[in-house]
């Protein structure tokens, strides 16, 4: 059964969370909701590229690019898929906030790519800098929201948890698989989706789609699935607190209308 976003109570959650994880923002005005374009509908300004074996902020093959407003991972310039997975960071850490995605999937697949990453991508909340990874390191430390679209048949849960390099607790339990199913419908074809995240410092996170949440967990730590894990130099255990959102090129291109932040460090008020 999906929950209704507003039918738990997340201003209060909300209220109850936000202490000392976040830096005061005395100066917001709480009567509004300020939220942070962070495409800006034009080009790439403030987002970061990173792909294997590529120095970081070059944007392989122009894989990421903005077409017609639209900020796009597209593959016109692959003859062939070759495993090379990357990822589009904006070059600035939250800890307390909901961001907020409007996208599609369009198209098909170039030649190589992966029957997984068919109508496959994701939002990666709480991701370590891309300065941080390794020269091989395919996926950031992060915790993916994914983002999947069905083939126009088979049943596929969307809004699922990936946890490279992270362990997280589920309903209590402390959970180690690297992909947890959410409580979701399909999504087929090209329309247009609304993927939102509520994320606050290590202690809550809700995936909503379409205003339903599909996914909630928290306590995310350093562990877990990632094959370079051993060579990054974090501590196991460590909690998750905060990080960069980025965003995937797995193979299948997709658009994203709109990328916005609410900063929710300084937010005391349950009015606000």
């Amino acid at each position: 059964m999906r929950i209704s976003y507003k039918s738990i109570g997340l201003f209060a959650i909300i209220s109850s969370l936000l202490v000392l994880g976040c830096k005061s923002l005395d100066h917001r005005d709480t009567t509004t909701e300020e939220w942070i374009q962070l495409f800006n509908g034009e080009n790439l300004e403030n987002w970061i590229a990173k792909f294997p074996q590529q120095p970081i902020g070059h944007n392989y093959k122009n894989t990421f690019r903005v077409t017609k407003g639209l900020l796009q991972a597209n593959y016109t310039e692959y003859d062939t898929f070759q495993n090379e997975f990357g990822h589009l960071f904006y070059d600035s850490i939250f800890s307390y906030y909901r961001v907020r995605s409007e996208y599609r999937f369009v198209g098909e697949q170039p030649p190589g790519g992966e029957e997984w990453a068919y109508r496959n991508n994701g939002l990666m909340l709480h991701c370590q800098h891309p300065s941080t990874m390794t020269n091989l390191q395919g996926f950031p430390m992060s915790l993916e929201f994914q983002l999947l679209g069905g083939n126009g048949t088979d049943a596929r849960t969307n809004g699922n948890l990936c946890t490279p390099g992270c362990d997280v607790i589920i309903d209590g339990e402390f959970v180690e698989e690297h992909c947890i199913s959410a409580d979701s419908k399909t999504f087929h074809g090209d329309q247009w989706i609304i993927a939102e995240a509520l994320v606050l410092g290590d202690s809550l996170f809700h995936h909503i789609l379409n205003g339903d949440t599909v996914m909630t967990y928290a306590k995310p730590t350093i562990g877990g699935w990632l094959p370079e894990f051993d060579t990054l130099n974090f501590v196991k255990g460590t909690p998750l607190t905060e990080g960069l959102i980025s965003i995937q090129a797995e193979s299948h291109p997709i658009d994203f209308k709109s990328i916005a932040v609410l900063n929710l460090c300084g937010c005391m008020d349950e009015k606000a």
